[in-house]
């Protein structure tokens, strides 16, 4: 009866644990910083000042600040195939001769054996995304690329979808649209994932985990 009472809550905990993975943190909007408020310079009338630094004579609409916002377009296409086989054989024989006067039968001291194996297995896998997604500049570095981040995510009636992407970018790769293909994003994360009844349904029940797990087959 104890045993049977303790299985309870664990029944609970397993089937709380099949409604999909909770929302990765960390893919905040990267707000600007703060201007600085720099002394007076002095300045002696001329167009161009030393004392000012670099600056381009134009900036127009293209990102390139901490806090501007990239539009990435996720073109991704990835299919992989896999596929293996195998197989053994082994035969194996015995034979005794023994002389007549024994008076046994030589044909029973005669053994035979042989195992053969063969196995085989494929397997195969696609996945395709297009959608557009806006992220922010949370990071401008000083070779001309850029740390990108953010998400989208959407609440559904039957429950929560998200797609999340982090990358690195070039900026002169930045569009006059500030529109950027996915295929140029450097070390990129993508997640497309979500939590409820739908994501539920599509998992496998608690139990036939389970017995998945301990199934010697």
């Amino acid at each position: 009866m104890k045993s049977a009472l303790c299985l309870v809550p664990l029944a609970f905990a397993l089937a709380g644990c099949g409604g999909g993975s909770a929302r990765p943190e960390g893919f905040a909007v990267a707000l600007p910083p703060a201007p600085q408020v720099e002394p007076d310079r002095h300045r002696d009338g001329a167009i161009y000042q030393a004392s000012h630094g670099y600056a381009p004579l134009y900036y127009g609409n293209r990102a390139a600040r901490v806090g501007d916002i990239v539009t990435i377009a996720l073109v991704e296409r990835t299919q992989t195939s896999k596929s293996t086989s195998g197989s053994t054989k082994r035969d194996g024989s015995l034979g005794l001769s023994l002389p007549s006067w024994t008076g046994i039968d030589s044909s029973d001291l005669n053994a035979s054996g042989g195992g053969s194996f063969k196995g085989a297995g494929d397997a195969s896998q696609a996945s395709s995304i297009r959608a557009d997604l806006t992220v922010s500049i949370v990071e401008v570095r000083p070779n001309g690329t850029a740390l990108v981040r953010g998400e989208k995510v959407m609440q559904l009636s039957q429950g929560e979808e998200w797609v999340q992407l982090s990358g690195i970018i070039r900026l002169a790769d930045i569009d006059q649209d500030n529109r950027i293909p996915s295929i140029r994003v450097a070390d990129a994360r993508i997640s497309y994932s979500g939590a409820g009844s739908v994501q539920r349904a599509s998992r496998e029940g608690w139990l036939s985990r389970f017995f998945g797990v301990i199934s010697p087959f």
